[in-house]
């Protein structure tokens, strides 16, 4: 059956209601278990902003991790992106849409004036588009020029779909048990040059893979 325009429309709509209905009924069984959480509830507690980062793949925990806790992203303009956009709105997260195909300079001042707006950036430093667990420059350059601290967050689940995907997205099962490991925070100095810069980049592209492993062997 071909469906005209209006059908398409209620479809669509009807998609992008039920996705965050499903998003949260699922999440609110999952048995979450955070690991060096402090030095970021501190943060939390004093209304301090920072920079989160997590791998494009863990995406789904890393944006529910940091709900209602006045969080900014960035997302596309894309369709996929609407769903996103739907299902953080519901999470208090402040959105600035761009372009799926959006340059790296733009999306950096884009992050860097949420940040001077107080809100801390979860950040998938991977994305849009991989390689997976390669990290680009934005995490490390926005904390470096907004000069708040960088927390890199690994994310284990034990019982998971993996899609066939670029980033081999991850959706917990219902009730599986979630681990967060959460970095000590990072400091990134401002005069660092652009060979030092990118020596960071490496070192923290290092680090997350390293709890991102350790998360997977707490669970």
């Amino acid at each position: 059956m071909k469906l005209n325009q209006f059908q398409k429309k209620i479809l669509n709509f009807l998609g992008l209601r039920l996705s965050n209905l499903a998003v949260n009924v699922l999440l609110k069984t999952i048995r979450l278990e955070i690991k060096n959480g402090d030095a970021v509830n501190k943060l939390f507690a004093e209304k301090k902003n920072f920079v989160a980062a997590s791998w494009h793949g863990s995406m789904m925990i890393g944006w529910y991790l940091h709900r209602k806790k006045n969080f900014s992203a960035l997302v596309s303009k894309s369709k996929d992106g609407d769903i996103l956009a739907n299902v953080l709105e519901k999470w208090n997260y402040k959105i600035i849409r761009g372009s799926s195909h959006i340059g790296g300079k733009k999306a950096l001042e884009l992050m860097l004036d949420l940040i001077k707006q107080k809100f801390s950036v979860a950040i998938t430093p991977d994305g849009p588009t991989g390689p997976r667990h390669k990290m680009k420059a934005g995490a490390v350059v926005a904390s470096k020029k907004s000069n708040v601290p960088l927390f890199l967050v690994g994310i284990g689940i034990r019982n998971k779909f993996v899609m066939k995907s670029w980033d081999s997205f991850e959706v917990p099962k219902p009730f599986s048990k979630v681990v967060v490991v959460y970095s000590d925070p990072i400091s990134i100095d401002a005069n660092l040059s652009y060979e030092e810069t990118d020596q960071r980049i490496h070192e923290c592209e290092a680090l997350l893979n390293k709890l991102q492993k350790e998360a997977l062997l707490f669970c």
